[in-house]
């Protein structure tokens, strides 16, 4: 069997699996390495560390005893509840729906209840044999699961309303890649053959890689979106369109209780340039991370009135406060010039800055 499920035949948790994991989720796996022994323990303690994750990351899924989790890696790359369900409100469902790079199943369970009929594939025979299981356990009985490598299968797939595709960031060593042609599959070639095969293609990568760069290697993209969770950038979403339309980016800030903040804008809105303020007014503003990371800082200036301090420093200032900013909002108190004495009046007053 693959690496990716140890110590376990068949898909099936007996009585006392179940009975051992509940005693112990809560426990630190290592220490419970050095406490018990046998065959199957590898298994349960990797059941043990996924229930972990899940009950952070995957709140739906952790709620199911009968789910079943792979080692570290594909947890790693999966995707939060919170970003799968955000990438559900941006479908349209219809009538079939393939995820070429299944993986852990994250994405596909919310994307598939959409669809009338649903195709999983995944490389790994291991994950595949588990994906299986879980997405039975989730009631979702009209999916397909293919063992086989995306770049094989696309060319026999049915026309779909929408293709996704998550490819893997590390390479044949195990180390982190970022760049698109590093990335398995390598959609740089494929983008043609999925345009062919979907009205829609949505493409998940890592907040690493370079936006800019990545719409010039991929030409198709007519939507990006730089997802945020709590203020930390967790993925970045290229949609494709066959039509040639004016490219949109969308900054998302989400919480785990589904609130959203959202900026939308175009390329030639950001090229307009900001107004700019020589000091700080009453009221200082800091983006969130989703709106740096898109690179929308006039745009931030020109839709909430504001003015920045620097053309290097993204902070915008303003006299009268801006409500709902998406991001940090300061009152400014006091500020001083960057000199040795007027920092020394400030330090010999001021115990502590934040």
């Amino acid at each position: 069997m693959n690496k990716q499920v140890v110590f376990f035949n068949g898909m099936e948790l007996t009585t006392d699996q179940k009975a051992f994991i509940q005693a112990h989720e809560k426990e630190d796996v290592h220490a419970l390495a050095l406490r018990y022994s046998g065959e199957d323990m590898p298994f349960l303690l990797a059941q043990i560390a996924g229930r972990q994750k899940a009950e952070k990351k995957i709140p739906s899924w952790y709620r199911n005893r009968n789910l079943l989790y792979p080692q570290h890696l594909s947890l790693e790359q999966a995707s939060s509840e919170v970003t799968a369900r955000y990438k559900s409100s941006l479908i349209d469902g219809g009538e079939l729906f393939a995820d070429l790079t299944g993986g852990l199943g994250v994405d596909f369970s919310f994307l598939a209840p959409h669809y009338r009929r649903a195709i999983y594939v995944e490389r790994d025979e291991g994950l595949s044999r588990l994906a299986a299981h879980n997405l039975s356990e989730l009631g979702l009985e009209h999916v397909e699961v293919h063992c086989r490598e995306s770049e094989k299968f696309l060319p026999e797939l049915p026309c779909a309303d929408l293709i996704y595709l998550d490819p893997s960031r590390r390479d044949k060593d195990g180390r982190k890649v970022f760049r698109i042609e590093e990335c398995s599959p390598d959609l740089s070639q494929l983008t043609s053959q999925l345009m062919e095969k979907a009205g829609r293609v949505m493409i998940k990568y890592s907040p690493m890689l370079d936006i800019s760069l990545a719409v010039k290697t991929l030409p198709q993209v007519s939507e990006v979106h730089v997802v945020s969770v709590e203020n930390e950038c967790r993925e970045l979403l290229f949609l494709f369109s066959r039509e040639p339309i004016e490219r949109l980016y969308h900054t998302v800030n989400l919480n785990k209780a589904g609130e959203r903040q959202v900026l939308t804008f175009t390329k030639a809105e950001e090229e307009r340039e900001a107004p700019y303020s020589a000091s700080p007014g009453r009221y200082l503003y800091e983006p969130n991370a989703s709106i740096l990371k898109a690179g929308a800082f006039n745009v931030t200036a020109h839709r909430f009135a504001l003015q920045k301090l620097h053309k290097h420093t993204h902070l915008y200032t303003s006299e009268r406060l801006v409500e709902n900013f998406p991001g940090r909002t300061f009152q400014v108190k006091e500020w001083f010039r960057a000199d040795k004495k007027s920092f020394r009046r400030f330090a010999a007053t001021t115990h502590q800055a934040n």
